[in-house]
């Protein structure tokens, strides 16, 4: 569900998968991890939906 979520919001933005998971955790193989089976967290998880559901098209800092 999660991933669905976050592979919805990577089409839709157009954002690299890299850059999510820098934003998102500071760690860029996070959605490459979750794609091979890695699970993260509920603190991590509640992050990256409150990231999506707040996500504006502003430019964001790395």
């Amino acid at each position: 569900m999660l991933l669905r979520m976050i592979e919805d919001f990577l089409c839709r933005t157009g954002m690299p998968w890299t850059k999510f998971g820098r934003i998102v955790a500071h760690d860029p193989r996070l959605v490459g991890d979750m794609r091979n089976g890695r699970s993260p967290r509920s603190d991590l998880a509640n992050r990256i939906e409150i990231y999506i559901n707040t996500y504006s098209e502003m430019p964001h800092a790395l």
